[in-house]
């Protein structure tokens, strides 16, 4: 019961944190990661994906530069194409789409998992001293 109880307490936090990243706070956590990783994995992250680049920010200085310096080294599928009029979206339009809508659904399940262990709770406090009516009435437990 006592374990029951603190995986609903963690799952439902995980879950209500989960609903409520907005958009702002999932671009700045991207902008976090996109700089701690290396030209390799970030090369690897745009062929997969098939996009270009992070964010195309035009007010911050320093994320331009960074995106053009992605865009110089892009090696995605829709770098050939550009010539067909094929524009590259850039990857952090792509993941925001795509984590929006798993944070979503992961959130909502979570919390309905997490109810349904807190009614588990419920159900071991309500019926967890009951005795077994088959058992010997003359016995002490």
């Amino acid at each position: 019961m006592i374990i029951l109880g603190l995986v609903f307490i963690f799952q439902f936090g995980i879950s209500c944190s989960c609903l409520a990243l907005n958009r702002s706070r999932q671009e700045s956590l991207f902008n976090t990661t996109w700089h701690l990783l290396s030209n390799q994995t970030r090369q690897s992250v745009e062929e997969s994906l098939d996009c270009c680049g992070l964010f195309n920010d035009t007010r911050d200085p320093d994320t331009l530069c960074t995106f053009q310096t992605d865009l110089s080294l892009c090696h995605a599928k829709c770098v050939g194409s550009r010539e067909q009029g094929v524009v590259c979206l850039t990857c952090g339009e792509k993941m925001l789409k795509h984590s929006d809508e798993a944070l979503k659904i992961l959130g909502g399940v979570g919390l309905f998992f997490s109810f349904t262990e807190i009614l588990g709770v419920w159900l071991a406090m309500r019926y967890r001293n009951q005795k077994d009516p088959r058992a010997n009435p003359s016995a002490f437990l």
